[in-house]
């Protein structure tokens, strides 16, 4: 594999590593069923309706996870930009096809793992592919949590409260809040119109609620914020 040594350095990072020794995580990427792609910008990583062979660990770059409606409008479902995490998996140890796809949204390089890599269904398995399932589980874990904040948040009842309980989880003890995702896809996240998203934010600002610089927010009034919880 090319760039070995900056592979291992970002998949010792990543979930599915914890606990792999350097010489564990070298072996595991040596492995003939683990292999580096580069996706340049606009490029599908897969397709609605594949067959899910792989799970992927994003190197560097960003994809998109995205849903295309019976009209064409293509949905934003959510973002990976930071090294090390992981997509994928889900649908590959469901055996199910894909319900949406991913895009690199600039160019972006992946590390695509087929699923024989970390089997536990072979006469000989070795401790590496051991650690690499354990690992997966956890992973499965953490995305369970968050879909349970988003059900969460797609549940409250008003605009503002949807609002305020999605920067609720992102908030620091400060009151501060950075969005890593834009308007538009927030707004998307959320299943309301980027207008009507911007105009309830400047409305939260007039009374004095929030403070909103680009993606940089902060709480002014954090027992009236609380309020709405």
């Amino acid at each position: 594999m090319d760039n070995l040594d900056k592979v291992a350095a970002i998949f010792q990072k990543c979930l599915l590593a914890e606990n792999m020794t350097e010489g564990e995580v070298r072996e595991f990427l040596a492995s003939s069923r683990v292999q580096l792609r580069r996706c340049h910008k606009g490029e599908v990583v897969f397709n609605d309706g594949d067959t899910p062979q792989s799970l992927y660990v994003l190197l560097s770059g960003r994809v998109h996870i995205q849903k295309e409606s019976f009209t064409g409008r293509h949905i934003f479902l959510s973002e990976i930009d930071e090294p090390g995490d992981v997509f994928g998996e889900v649908y590959l140890l469901m055996g199910r096809p894909y319900d949406m796809y991913v895009e690199a949204a600039r160019d972006t390089e992946l590390l695509v793992m087929e699923s024989e890599a970390f089997s536990l269904t072979g006469k000989e398995v070795s401790e590496v592919a051991r650690l690499v399932q354990r690992n997966l589980m956890r992973v499965l874990a953490r995305k369970a949590y968050f879909m349970h904040t988003k059900l969460k948040v797609l549940s409250s009842g008003s605009l503002r409260e949807k609002i305020i309980r999605y920067l609720f989880w992102g908030m620091d003890g400060e009151g501060k809040i950075n969005l890593e995702v834009n308007r538009e896809n927030w707004a998307q996240y959320l299943a309301v119109a980027r207008p009507s998203l911007s105009r309830e934010l400047g409305v939260m600002q007039q009374e004095g609620l929030l403070e909103v610089r680009g993606r940089e927010i902060r709480v002014l009034d954090k027992a009236a914020f609380e309020s709405y919880l």
